[in-house]
């Protein structure tokens, strides 16, 4: 943990936090959204929203990759959950996510259907070697961290020349969900959101590197500043986006340099681009169809392609009318503004895919910030009344 602590040291933070009061300009607003979950729940868990000036807002992205799940694909999931003699193999996450007439993959493995929980992708494939009868199917989601293993397991499926392994490929890239946020006509009629600048994922860029994020700070003049997971991360990248907006700067920096280089993993983009493909089009939830932001499995690992093999159809669902995870996942409303949030939504009984994920915007404010705000607004309510 030593080297993690360090990362988390409460005197530092707070002397990050000086430095930020003092370098803002108090006649203006900053807003910085971090793109990722794992930023979510930093600030949240640590407080450090509470270190900020007033005059800094974070606004929570689309960066979790259960949450933008559609409700089409979560149908999907569910309709090869039903066939017989079928083994869906996914990520914990996965599995309590609600579809729009209340179904979910955990509940139709309590129903009886074979549905794992796994760990890695490599368990996937484990179990379709030991279950030669069944058909195995892989649930892939994640941006471009998980998609390496993926491609790795369908290439070892190959090499083994396993008849009886598939992948349901969810795969979703970043770049194009950022882009989508800052041009899209179809984001802006559905609410608009005012964006300083950009916290930039940290294990996403391992993969891609620093490069790609050079588009968004040319074309739309905005700043990146990829940074690790720690509060100490995040203080300093929105250091680092205060000095860039004041100098009237729009760069791509690293904070995150002991793990992200410019091109990132060399090795791990090839292997991506050996087994999948860009798909012209694909729908997230709260951004709508977005082109080319997703992948699928190519042509010559069709054998492996659940969607191939099962004939998927392509579906596209409304979410719950209550719930409010498409705006959230926007930037457009936090948690709070959401009338079933903390309610009707809860991590116990899940509406929205923003409250089930251990990424989830929702989540993460349920957990570490909804007490605290109600008992620092009865604090103060009883300051007031002294």
């Amino acid at each position: 943990m030593k080297y993690i602590d360090a990362f988390r040291d409460g005197t530092l933070a707070r002397k990050i936090a000086a430095k930020i009061a003092i370098e803002i300009n108090p006649n203006r607003d900053y807003y910085l959204m971090e793109f990722c979950g794992g930023h979510t729940h930093a600030i949240s868990r640590y407080g450090i929203a509470d270190l900020l000036p007033d005059n800094i807002h974070m606004i929570h992205g689309p960066g979790c990759p259960v949450c933008v799940l559609p409700m089409g694909r979560l149908e999907n999931m569910i309709q090869l959950a039903r066939m017989p003699g079928v083994i869906l193999c996914s990520y914990g996450d996965l599995l309590r996510i609600p579809t729009a007439n209340g179904h979910s993959l955990l509940k139709m493995k309590a129903q009886g259907a074979d549905i794992r929980m796994i760990y890695s992708s490599a368990e996937a494939l484990k179990i379709a070697r030991q279950n030669p009868q069944n058909q195995v199917v892989f649930l892939a989601i994640g941006f471009e961290t998980t998609t390496a293993p993926s491609a790795d397991v369908i290439k070892q499926a190959q090499t083994l020349g396993l008849t009886n392994f598939t992948v349901f490929c969810n795969h979703v890239l970043t770049p194009s969900a950022i882009s989508h946020i800052l041009q899209s006509p179809e984001i802006r009629e559905l609410g608009l959101v005012r964006l300083d600048g950009f916290i930039g994922p940290a294990h996403v860029s391992t993969i891609i590197g620093s490069a790609p994020y050079e588009y968004f700070a040319q074309e739309f003049q905005k700043p990146v500043v990829i940074a690790g997971f720690e509060p100490l991360d995040v203080m300093q990248a929105i250091l680092m986006l205060i000095r860039q907006l004041n100098d009237n700067r729009a760069e791509v920096e690293n904070e995150f340099t002991r793990a992200v280089l410019p091109f990132g993993n060399l090795k791990a983009q090839m292997l991506v681009a050996e087994v999948f493909e860009l798909r012209r089009s694909f729908e997230w939830r709260g951004l709508g169809v977005v082109p080319y932001s997703a992948l699928r499995i190519k042509s010559n690992f069709s054998d492996f392609d659940a969607e191939h093999r099962f004939e998927l159809p392509s579906l596209s669902i409304a979410d719950n009318k209550a719930c409010e995870c498409g705006a959230i996942l926007r930037g457009v409303k936090h948690p709070r503004d959401c009338k079933i949030f903390g309610t009707a939504c809860t991590p116990e009984n899940p509406v929205g895919s923003c409250m089930v994920s251990s990424e989830g915007a929702c989540a993460a404010y349920y957990r570490y910030g909804r007490f605290r705000e109600a008992n620092n607004h009865c604090n103060k309510s009883h300051m007031a009344n002294h």
